[in-house]
């Protein structure tokens, strides 16, 4: 099983903090703006998107079951923020009243428990929350060095690894690539055996066939689609390191 590296108490101040400062970059917001990484993506989309995903995950953890309804729309005359506020209070509400490990329904079955939902939808609102106040035009906020490390652990063993196992999909050729940032480094392999990834230790990386590495948040928002290779430091095998990046597009669209 693959273990946060921050504690339950801390992903769940993470995705208080998080959607508030999302909800807060929405209001008064044209929904119609455009989500700059992210071309026909637009704010009023991606903030239903985090509103909807809390709601669903919600009814998940209540009645035991994935619901069938995914999207759903604010109510009438509430607003997006009000949307996403109303969404989120309830959800932490109840990840509060439990256990990181006490058991629950997820999508990934290695994870089947609550721990596995405040992971995921800290960084879900994180990387949407940068969305919104990017098509808003508001400075990004920071994500702390350790939310970051975090991240990158969840995008690469639940996305690269698991989600393309599900998917069937493989890379072309074998290349490992070491992405090393927020004093951590991990490396992911791909190939026509499928993908892995794992920590590491500086000496075991050396052997990469590509890095990339650079300022966390810079990193974090790369494994996302948020920015391209100019925004990071790339070395090695430039065909290792446009694989993994293609095949995240594929894990995480």
């Amino acid at each position: 099983m693959t273990k946060a590296l921050i504690d339950y108490g801390r992903l769940l101040d993470v995705l208080a903090a998080e959607a508030e400062t999302l909800a807060s970059a929405a209001e008064g917001q044209r929904p119609e703006r455009q989500v700059p990484a992210c071309p026909g993506l637009n704010l009023g989309e991606t903030a239903r998107h985090v509103g909807s995903t809390y709601r669903m995950t919600l009814s998940w953890l209540r009645d035991g079951r994935q619901p069938v309804t995914w999207q759903q729309n604010p109510a009438p005359g509430e607003d997006l923020a009000d949307f996403v506020r109303a969404g989120v209070e309830p959800l932490l509400d109840e990840l509060a009243a439990h256990e990181a490990e006490d058991l629950c329904g997820t999508w990934w079955p290695e994870e089947p428990n609550y721990g596995f939902w405040a992971r995921r939808l800290a960084h879900e609102t994180t990387v949407h929350r940068m969305d919104v106040q990017a098509a808003a035009m508001i400075p990004l906020d920071p994500v702390a060095d350790d939310v970051v490390a975090d991240g990158v652990d969840e995008v690469l063993s639940l996305w690269f690894v698991h989600r393309l196992n599900v998917l069937g999909v493989r890379g072309t050729r074998d290349g490992v690539v070491a992405v090393r940032t927020a004093g951590r480094v991990w490396l992911a392999s791909s190939g026509q055996r499928g993908s892995t990834s794992w920590r590491a230790t500086p000496e075991e990386a050396e052997p990469a066939d590509a890095d990339v590495t650079g300022d966390p948040i810079k990193v974090y928002q790369w494994l996302w689609g948020r920015i391209s290779d100019r925004e990071v430091e790339v070395n090695g095998d430039h065909d290792a390191i446009a694989q993994l990046w293609a095949l995240l597009r594929l894990a995480t669209k």
